[in-house]
Order: structure tokens, then sequence, then C-alpha cells
């Protein structure tokens, strides 16, 4: 337990770079062959429990439709009425009473979530749109996250995550269990808690808003995402820059990441106040955006989120 705890809190983000390879080749930003694309991505995410051509496809219909209500894939707010609170204007809300966690039990729930939340999401469609069926997933090809023509592509991947458990089988009766955990299993767990905080902290943010109906657009979209400041080496070689330039990344997803620092400066410029940047620490700016979004409203097209105490820190200008 004391390893695992050392290993999340200090920056070392090893395997998550090979994670981010498959999602760079998911992109088609790897390599201009498609072929090569697919071949990479596969490897690298079927080594690390994602299956690959299956989330391709929901990770394109994340970036075509991000920060939409009704069609974004992934990081898709709770409303009021998902939680059962109560309209503001018709009594008095005890917000303690939905929210009255104690920073113990908010801590292990936090911790919950950077450990299980990537595998919830491809099992359960934990953080999806929740007008889906109840047991959409990544792995059932006629999933309704899937067109007809991906069945095979999905197939394909779950081909690969068989093949995984077969060779940590093998691996377990030939070294052990305990030495497969210690070597493999832990490292995993290290990468599901790197990548889910920083695609958390890059979608996850009092500021930044939702739309629906027709407030919704592309480019208002993909300037509703955050740039942070990942500390030191391992922030910025190890995991490719991801974590700093992720804004430009949903403005040009198919862009190589090395391309991210000097189109983000352009970019930048071009749209001003609408840019977001933090500087806060990852580690600070997690707990805080853990505990202050915790849900929109039912209702209006331009949404952020509010904290336990139903108060947002945003609030959309009058039309």
């Amino acid at each position: 337990m004391v390893l695992l705890a050392r290993v999340l809190v200090v920056p070392r983000p090893y395997l998550t770079g090979i994670w981010v390879i498959g999602h760079e080749c998911g992109h088609g930003a790897f390599s201009e062959s498609r072929f090569i694309c697919d071949v990479v991505g596969f490897t690298t995410h079927t080594f690390l429990w994602t299956p690959y051509f299956s989330w391709r496809i929901s990770h394109h219909r994340h970036h075509s439709n991000h920060a939409s209500m009704e069609r974004d894939e992934v990081y898709v707010p709770k409303t009021r009425s998902d939680l059962g609170i109560p309209q503001e204007g018709t009594y008095s809300i005890d917000y303690e009473e939905y929210f009255g966690d104690t920073p113990i039990f908010t801590l292990f729930m936090l911790l919950r979530q950077q450990l299980l939340a990537f595998p919830a999401y491809l099992i359960w469609n934990v953080s999806g749109q929740k007008s889906y069926p109840r047991w959409t997933n990544h792995f059932n090809p006629n999933s309704v996250i899937f067109a007809k023509g991906q069945r095979q592509a999905v197939i394909i991947s779950n081909f690969g995550i068989l093949s995984m458990i077969w060779a940590v089988r093998l691996a377990c009766l030939r070294w052990g269990a305990g030495e497969v955990i210690k070597y493999y299993g832990i490292p995993w767990l290290c990468v599901t808690h790197w990548f889910i905080m920083i695609t958390y902290l890059h979608h996850t943010d009092a500021e930044l808003p939702h739309y629906r109906n027709k407030e919704w657009s592309f480019s208002r979209g993909a300037a509703a995402t955050v740039d942070r400041n990942f500390p030191g080496v391992d922030g910025t070689f190890l995991p490719h820059d991801v974590a700093h330039y992720h804004v430009v990344h949903h403005f040009f997803p198919r862009m190589p990441f090395y391309h991210g620092p000097e189109a983000t400066k352009y970019l930048r410029e071009f749209i001003g106040e609408h840019y977001h940047y933090s500087e806060k620490p990852v580690f600070k700016a997690l707990w805080e955006s853990y505990n202050n979004c915790q849900f929109v409203e039912d209702t209006g097209d331009i949404l952020f989120y509010r904290d336990k105490k139903g108060r947002a820190r945003v609030q959309p200008a009058a039309s």
C-alpha cells in the first residue's frame, strides 16, 4: 500500500507515455499511414488493457461533440435531477444532506475515481451519456456507441483484450501472481491514475461551460477545455506534452503532439479570453475540481458546474 501511494504521488508517468502513443495513433497523428497507426495503437493500447478500435470510435465522437450535453461521450456532467436534488426556489435545500461527506470519505472516492474510472467507463459507460441504455459498454459490438459497420473493429479489440488475459495468465504461471502484480499490475494502476487525472483536469473545471441544443458548436466545445501546468520533465517528455497542450488538440485532433507548443501560441492569440490555462498545482486542482464540480442545472442552454453548496462560480451572460 505504501508503494502504491508513493508511486501515485510522485510524478513518474512512464507507462503513460506508451498509452499516449496509442492515443496519437487513434487520431491518425502518429503516422501518415493509417495502417501503421492502427498496428502501433492496437499494440500499445492492448498492452495497457484498452480496446483500441472501440475506444478510438467513442473518442472520435467525444472530440466531435465535446461539451455537448446531448452528444458528448465522456465527462458528461451529472444534472440536478440525476442526483435527486430539488430545484432551487421551491423550498430551502439542505445541500449538506446530499454532499455531506467527510474529507476522508471524499479522499476515498477520489482515489476510487483515479484507479477505477477508466475500466468503469469501458465496462459500464460511467461518465458517459445518461440517455444510453443501462448496459452500454465498449465490448458489445451491438452497443449504441457503435454503428453497424464498426462491428468487426469492436470484435478485433475484444480479441486483443482476450489475448492479454491469456498472456497475463501465462505470466502468473511462469513467474507467480505476486511478481506480475508488482511489475505489471501496479504500474498499470498508475497509468490509469495518470491519464485519468490528466484528462479529468482538462475537461473539468468550475469555469468551463457545457452547452445544450443550439448553443453548442464545435469551436465552443473545443474551447471548453483547459491546459494545465504539469510539473517537470515527467509532465512534458514522458507523456509527450499532451498535458500542457490539450486545448489546441481539441481544435486540431490530427495534429501531432510535438506541434502543440507552437500551435498553442497562435491559438491563444486568436481566441484570446476564450483560452483557458491554469498554473494551479495539479493535485490541488484535482482535489478542488472533484469537490467543486458536482452537477449542472436541468434547465438552460449554457451551463456551469455547481459545488457542494449549490453555488456556481460562473454564471452565463444575460442574453
